[in-house]
């Protein structure tokens, strides 16, 4: 193109991206500073549009364009250019020769990675001085369709239930192009290249949707379908790509379940539970696995005692037929059961039915040899202690429950560990053949167990266990026997003669033993003019025992020599008392009267001695207590002598006269009646007097 073509063509032409093969020495030229004058106006420079330049250009160094300046004669400027490409990054892609003004394309262009240059003109003159202010020059690099689309996946999965309806969605497909997304070379469209027969699924070229176009999908005939999809740019008509669509059809129960066959003839043994009988197979054409898949039976007649139930096989899908309850031959021998077989989930609607959902199941009772029963079992008896060889115990026999068969029952020991007894082995009748020992180990509680066994004569033979738990009853064949327990001086009255404390031990079991009644003999009338007997509690005894020997291993007591003057005196068994005149049962003045004065002649604590106590008899030493069962009697013994001979506490076998309360009490009564009569002219300060068990009671009632 010569320098004499109009300057507004040559900017029209590069606006509109055409371009002409012009010599290297003569590019376009582009007076980037001339200005238009115009009258009463500015002047003001062009507008210099965008420089085109196509990607992937071959012949370099390749012209772009000549810049020139009006202001000097050729060869009088020196123009330079700066920015991306010149002196940035990425560097000498472009050049100018600073005296003509020719700028070059110096590398090819990739509008994938850069797709305009913006650069900086000058122009200078020889002395260095800017003739022309700095003015932009735009490269812009022209698309040229060099990618390939390609789609975002090598394969695209889409899954669609069996049945589904025209315009279902199943996927979507997706595509990507590096051109220029405003020409052609990135306008994508979509197709199928290949889906098999029949067309089940269209794609839309703009969007790469992928949907149903017809009824007839079928998981059965068809679980998956492979679709090889096609891009291409252009609209179509240029570059390609290719990827694959694989859609799985899901699976809705619209097969129903059915058995092999319309009646199941089976075997099952009697007398047995928890075995399966046998099996009842079906078909069913929907995902193996799957709740549409899986089998449930139900019993709907035939069984009304619940003897059978059938499960399934999670393998197989099988219906496994079992007993649950043991059959019995003798009472039934066949069964006709009518069972049902359905799915774990509904059947859709618009299914067909089963044409086989329901079965005869025809289940024969095999007869076997049971074992023999016991009616009852355990069986319990009783039978008197000491009960001779030969007696008769019980008759412990069983029955055969195989009622169509002759068999005979034997009857024999089997655990009879004092070979006690003896059984009948044709009727089964117990009878002792000695006299068990009442000391035997094997009695518990009274009681003796033994097992008879029980066997028939079948081939092979079948044997019943029975329990038999024998009482042994407790007969009154011992008199009881005096035991006095180990001598020792009992403390009494000094007027009166010394007693004896009687036990007694019988060697047969409650209710013929203790408790025992003691009379003197009536044969000998003189025993009663010097002897009386009275009935004693062992037991209080070892009580009040306890509680003393407590009390003097603490040491001082809280209500120090108080506590030992207010406990109840105990009467000799022969002495009924005389009432509140009759003084010889006890001292009275044992219970002193509590505001007397402590400080006396004798140490604090120490009680005067009692006069019922004989003069010899001293304090016994303080004893622990018992650690086995076999210390307790001679415990109990040396407590009552220790006891009875202690001269410092009132004996525990006198009787209190309750109804004497002495004469001039300070304390006044403490009847609840009168106490709201005048209670607050009473002083109750005194009964701090009485220990820390009163001073509470002083706190609650005395002055503040």
């Amino acid at each position: 193109m010569s320098s004499a073509l109009p300057f507004a063509l040559l900017l029209l032409a590069q606006s509109l991206g055409i371009f002409w093969a012009v010599p290297e020495a003569e590019p376009s030229i582009l007076y980037l500073w001339h200005r238009v004058p115009a009258q009463g106006r500015v002047r003001r420079a062009w507008v210099i549009p965008p420089i085109s330049v196509s990607e992937n250009h071959k012949r370099l160094p390749y012209p772009l364009v000549q810049i020139k300046s009006d202001k000097q004669q050729l060869g009088s400027v020196i123009y330079s250019i700066q920015g991306p490409g010149v002196d940035e990054e990425p560097r000498n892609v472009f050049s100018i020769d600073k005296f003509t003004g020719r700028v070059y394309l110096n590398a090819t262009l990739d509008r994938e990675k850069t797709d305009r240059f913006r650069l900086r003109a000058f122009a200078l003159d020889l002395g260095g001085s800017t003739l022309e202010d700095p003015t932009d020059l735009e490269i812009v690099v022209v698309d040229q369709n060099d990618n390939r689309p390609a789609f975002t996946q090598d394969v695209f999965r889409g899954h669609i239930l069996e049945g589904a309806i025209p315009g279902t969605l199943v996927a979507r497909a997706e595509a990507t192009d590096a051109d220029d997304p405003e020409t052609d070379n990135a306008a994508l469209r979509f197709s199928i290249l290949d889906q098999g027969s029949p067309e089940f699924f269209s794609i839309d070229e703009h969007t790469g949707e992928i949907r149903t176009v017809q009824v007839g999908l079928d998981r059965e005939v068809a679980a998956v379908y492979n679709l090889t999809l096609q891009v291409a740019d252009m609209s179509g008509d240029g570059l390609t790509a290719t990827a694959s669509a694989i859609i799985t059809v899901d699976d809705i129960n619209d097969n129903a379940p059915e058995f092999t066959k319309d009646e199941f003839f089976l075997e099952a043994a009697e007398a047995v539970s928890g075995v399966d009988v046998g099996r009842l197979q079906v078909e069913d054409r929907d995902l193996p696995g799957s709740p549409n898949w899986v089998a449930r039976f139900t019993i709907l007649e035939g069984d009304p005692d619940g003897q059978f139930k059938i499960y399934t096989d999670p393998k197989t899908n099988e219906g496994v037929l079992s007993v649950v309850k043991p059959l019995d031959y003798e009472s039934r021998e066949q069964y006709e059961l009518r069972v049902s077989v359905q799915n774990e989930a509904p059947l859709q609607a618009a299914a067909p039915r089963a044409r086989r959902g329901q079965t005869r199941v025809s289940v024969w009772v095999q007869d076997t040899n049971e074992a023999p029963v016991f009616p009852k079992n355990p069986l319990r008896t009783s039978i008197a202690e000491g009960a001779p060889p030969g007696t008769s115990v019980v008759t412990f026999s069983a029955r055969d429950p195989d009622t169509q068969q002759l068999q005979r029952i034997s009857y024999s020991k089997d655990y009879d560990p004092e070979d006690w007894l003896q059984v009948d082995g044709a009727t089964g009748r117990i009878q002792t053949q000695r006299v068990l020992s009442p000391a035997s180990p094997f009695l518990k509680d009274g009681w003796y167990r033994a097992i008879i066994l029980a066997l028939d004569d079948a081939m092979p033979p079948s044997t019943a266990t029975g329990t038999l738990s024998i009482e042994i009853l407790e007969v009154n064949d011992h008199a009881p026997a005096l035991a006095p327990l180990p001598s020792g001086s009992l403390c009494s009255e000094p007027d009166q003669g010394p007693g004896l404390l009687l036990g007694a031990t019988d060697e047969d079991l409650p209710p013929h033993g203790a408790p025992f009644h003691f009379q003197l003999n009536p044969r000998v009338p003189d025993l009663g003019r010097n002897w009386s007997l009275s009935q004693i509690n062992v037991l209080i005894l070892l009580a009040a025992l306890r509680t003393r020997f407590r009390r003097q291993s603490r040491g001082k007591s809280l209500l120090h020599g108080l506590q030992e003057d207010l406990r109840d005196n105990i009467l000799n068994y022969d002495e009924q008392g005389g009432g509140e005149e009759d003084q010889d049962a006890y001292d009275i003045n044992q219970l002193r009267h509590p505001v007397e004065p402590r400080a006396t002649s004798r140490s604090l604590g120490r009680p005067p001695l009692r006069r019922d106590a004989p003069f010899s008899c001293m304090p016994q030493p303080h004893r622990a207590l018992p650690t086995s069962p076999s210390d307790i009697a001679n415990f109990i013994s040396d407590g009552l002598e220790a006891a009875d001979s202690d001269p410092s506490v009132p004996p525990y076998d006198t009787a209190l006269i309750y109804d004497y309360e002495g004469d001039g009490s300070v304390a006044g009564t403490l009847s609840s009646i009168l106490s709201s009569l005048g209670d607050e002219d009473q002083d109750y300060d005194y009964l701090r007097d009485w220990g820390p068990r009163f001073a509470r009671l002083a706190d609650m009632y005395g002055h503040q």
